[in-house]
């Protein structure tokens, strides 16, 4: 199918009018986010260039990729709109193309679109995300106050770790106790009044320990003051956000995935969710834009305010729905799959209806 004038020039405004909402939004984040966190910044002597470079270029563009199919809905109505105010769906209908014609070049857009919302979130602000994350850990963040008690979890397969309290702002852990098992049965444990971690050399170092050994049916026991030693869990395991997640590509995601499973911590369903989440993202922009073509396509008197009235409840419906069932599925209440695209089928299904009713 060979595209024509009319295809280029529907391109044109459609992605002219989504990085035109882009900009705006852009703007109005970054004026809204730095009036709240301005003190933070200040208070905790945040160099300037460290705030736009690593900071604001590597959280904003992820903000925006994921919101991106409300933009992409609101550039549609507001272009659309125009053009039908001015007659030109009319004559383009009243020239021999056929409405589902007329959504070819909408359809082409949103999938160029979708495509490169996809690299971002499978790829490109994973990547870009880490210097994000390290940037709030030091200027934003208060961590000194973050602790965990009575923790037990499988560090590895076979290794289970029990701690009665670890602070983060010192690294260091109480009352730690570490078991081998193997086949079902206990093969070593080793005790520690203390543990602390090192940055450097990302080890252990315990305090006051002692080991317990069973070989050959016999007891071997050893203890020491301290021993530096590697222990595979690291202390950013218990106090990871939740909106950290994005840092993590699609393999890193596969690997935390595989890691909680093998913990039992329960956290597999809301990162589960994260992944089958970009791929259901991108498809979202594709559905609103046919949503939004069927909608702004027809001339009406309430002219352009009043389609993006229509538009605005609608994708914000859309965000609440989708939000709705992200919830469910990252609490492991329904399946993450469905999760995700529940709302897409939703609102294809409303695609469906309007295209049927659309005027032609």
């Amino acid at each position: 199918m060979k595209l024509t004038k009319i295809d280029f020039y529907i391109i044109k405004r459609f992605l002219g009018a989504f990085l035109l909402a882009l900009g705006l939004f852009t703007v109005i984040i970054i004026v809204f986010d730095l009036s709240e966190k301005i003190d933070e910044f200040m208070e905790n002597s945040a160099p300037f260039s460290e705030v736009i470079f690593n900071y604001y270029v590597n959280w904003v563009p992820f903000l925006l990729n994921l919101f991106s199919p409300v933009f992409v809905f609101i550039s549609v109505i507001f272009f659309t709109s125009k053009m039908a105010q001015k007659s030109e769906i009319v004559a383009i209908l009243a020239s021999g193309v056929s409405y589902r014609r007329l959504l070819v070049p909408y359809l082409i857009s949103s999938i160029f679109l979708a495509v490169i919302s996809f690299a971002m979130f499978a790829w490109i602000i994973p990547h870009t995300d880490k210097t994000r994350v390290v940037f709030e850990n030091k200027y934003i963040r208060d961590r000194s106050h973050y602790t965990a008690s009575q923790i037990k979890t499988q560090i590895a397969p076979g290794q289970i770790m029990s701690i009665g309290n670890f602070n983060f702002s010192d690294s260091a852990g109480y009352k730690i106790s570490l078991e081998q098992v193997e086949n079902g049965k206990l093969v070593s444990k080793l005790y520690a009044e203390r543990l602390n971690w090192n940055p450097i050399t990302e080890k252990w170092k315990l305090t006051k320990w002692w080991t317990r050994e069973f070989i050959d049916g016999a007891e071997v026991l050893n203890k020491g003051s301290t021993l530096d030693t590697l222990i595979a869990f690291n202390p950013e395991d218990f106090f990871r956000k939740n909106d950290d997640v994005q840092m993590f590509n699609l393999r890193e995601l596969d690997e935390m995935i595989a890691f909680e499973e093998m913990r039992g911590t329960g956290n597999t369903f809301f990162y589960t969710t994260e992944k089958y989440k970009r791929f259901a993202m991108p498809f979202a922009m594709i559905i609103l834009t046919m949503i939004g073509v069927t909608v702004a396509s027809k001339k009406s008197r309430g002219g352009i305010g009043l389609n993006l009235g229509v538009g605005l409840l609608i994708s914000f419906t859309f965000l609440m729905v989708f939000q709705f069932f992200i919830a469910y599925g990252s609490s492991g209440s329904l399946h993450p799959l469905f999760a995700v695209w529940i709302p897409n089928l939703i609102f294809a299904s409303i695609a469906i209806v309007l295209y049927k009713f659309a005027q032609k």
